[in-house]
């Protein structure tokens, strides 16, 4: 094995914080599903004409406000540090995919996180660097002869479809006036946490298995490494 296993950095910790993370989102995407469906029961309710008191229909709606903006406030919180730590992760996992001894990679690991922040580009060149990163790590040093892998395909699909889901929420909330409006967007932000839970499992499966790869693949070249150093003592 080519490369310099030497300069390898470890990725346990770091890797263990972004599944850690991953499961953070899950739980708060849950939380916004509950909280969803409590302010849908009481849109539902102001449709249905339920109140017999204007104000407790309008302390319900102040108390379910409340509440929603709680959630929001974590979500996004939860979701600026898991975004950060994982592409601090794609970062390093790039970098190690070289020190296994991946030549002629198309992306540096700087641009294997950069092109998530430009437009047009961002539509593809990750989905291509990460699919890099996952063959450099299963194959070092043939890694040019793979395919795009599926896993890499299916966590891309449901990244576009939870970021355009989640564009659509957010557009839709300041245009919302009516109450038809409001439950439209209540049943739409429901499907968007649905897709935000499959995007956080899918991504914790493509981490699981490139850190697994590379651990594997450190190991061996640690083995070699080792077997050279013995031929040379006997020689």
């Amino acid at each position: 094995m080519s490369g310099n296993i030497f300069k390898f950095k470890d990725a346990r910790l770091l890797t263990q914080w972004v599944r850690y993370l991953l499961y953070a989102q899950v739980f708060v995407a849950l939380l916004a599903i509950s909280s969803n469906y409590m302010e849908y029961q009481l849109l539902m309710d102001y449709q249905s004409g339920a109140y017999s008191s204007e104000e407790q229909a309008i302390a319900d709606g102040d108390e379910n406000d409340r509440r929603q903006l709680g959630v929001a406030g974590l979500y996004f919180v939860v979701f600026i540090v898991s975004g950060i730590m994982i592409l601090k992760w794609i970062y390093r996992a790039n970098f190690n995919a070289r020190q296994l001894g991946a030549t002629d990679m198309n992306f540096t690991p700087g641009w294997s996180i950069g092109y998530f922040f430009i437009p047009i580009f961002c539509i593809w060149k990750p989905y291509q660097a990460m699919n890099e990163i996952w063959q450099a790590s299963h194959d070092p040093e043939n890694w040019s002869l793979s395919g795009f892998n599926s896993s890499i395909s299916l966590w891309w699909l449901l990244w576009i479809v939870s970021n355009a889901l989640g564009q659509v929420v957010y557009r839709l909330t300041d245009r919302a006036e009516e109450l038809q409006d409001f439950i439209n967007l209540n049943m739409l932000a429901q499907v968007s946490e649905v897709s935000t839970i499959l995007l956080a499992f899918a991504t914790l499966s493509v981490i699981n298995t490139i850190y697994r790869a590379q651990t594997e693949a450190l190991a061996r070249g640690e083995q070699q490494a080792y077997q050279g150093a013995q031929q040379v003592v006997v020689g």
